[in-house]
């Protein structure tokens, strides 16, 4: 069960990222990437919320001196909800209660910088030069020892890409067939549709072969479960004869306590002649 110091952080960091989303608007940028988790935190802090009121009137029943204190705190906490969903959806704020400043005084930096409306400059281990004339203000330049060692690596690295990624969820974008003519443009098509052949049959190959692995496995389960089921019917025959003996064993113990005298006169007799054999 989340705390009240719990849903002040969160309620912190839901005001950290509307303000990176209002500093995405004003910036002319995409702000629809952080929605989801905005809309997933204002849910989390919701039901911390609620669970907050059901802890608060259980002691409220038990008349629990820290209640008054707790009821306090979910209104504070109501109420920054409320102003938080109202800025997250575009209504006006009721309350006047800022929602740009933290809960807690040490995220105060955070969001200080997040107000910040001047873009960031990214920090990067690459050198950066700048050119009046290019259409790209800033170049990326990596300095290395050995270019052709280098070279030989980004080259084995985008073949295993390209052997580890074959599929893609985005096809490529087509080229440009304004400069073919009918016969060109079938011959690439053509191509196109030889290549995707081979990919599917070497996805058919790969799914054929967890088939039969899939089928291996059934049939080693097939013989663990029947090893399972003769298992079983020994123990259940040995348990048969271990009760047999056991009734066994009661009788003859049952029987020597009901026969314990007749025995006691069969020993004295036995003991009787054998000291009449010795004495004479």
């Amino acid at each position: 069960m989340a705390s009240a110091s719990q849903l002040y952080l969160l309620a912190d960091h839901i005001k950290l990222s509307l303000l990176e989303r209002q500093r995405a608007i004003s910036l002319n940028l995409e702000p629809n990437s952080q929605d989801g988790h905005i809309s997933r935190s204002l849910d989390s802090f919701r039901e911390g919320i609620e669970a907050l009121e059901q802890q608060q009137r259980q002691l409220a029943s038990s008349n629990s001196p820290t209640s008054t204190d707790l009821q306090d705190q979910i209104q504070r906490l109501r109420t920054q909800y409320d102003d938080l969903t109202s800025q997250f959806r575009g209504f006006p704020i009721k309350s006047a209660s800022p929602t740009n400043q933290p809960n807690d005084s040490a995220l105060s930096p955070d969001f200080a910088r997040a107000k910040d409306p001047r873009p960031r400059i990214p920090s990067t281990s690459s050198f950066k030069r700048s050119t009046g004339t290019s259409p790209n203000p800033s170049k990326s330049v990596r300095f290395t020892d050995s270019p052709s060692i280098s070279a030989q690596e980004d080259a084995a690295e985008a073949v295993n890409r390209a052997a580890l990624f074959p599929y893609r969820d985005e096809p490529e974008a087509p080229p440009d067939h304004s400069q073919l003519d009918n016969q060109q443009i079938h011959a690439y098509h053509q191509n196109v549709l030889r290549d995707q052949d081979e990919q599917l049959d070497r996805l058919g190959e790969s799914i054929g072969r967890q088939r039969d692995l899939s089928i291996q496995i059934g049939d080693e389960l097939d013989e663990h479960v029947q090893m399972l089921d003769e298992v079983e019917v020994h123990v259940d025959r040995n348990q048969t004869k271990l009760t047999g003996a056991r009734k066994s064993l009661g009788n003859f113990a049952r029987k020597a306590r009901d026969n314990k005298q007749l025995t006691i006169i069969l020993v004295l007799v036995l003991i009787l002649i054998i000291l009449i054999l010795i004495l004479k």
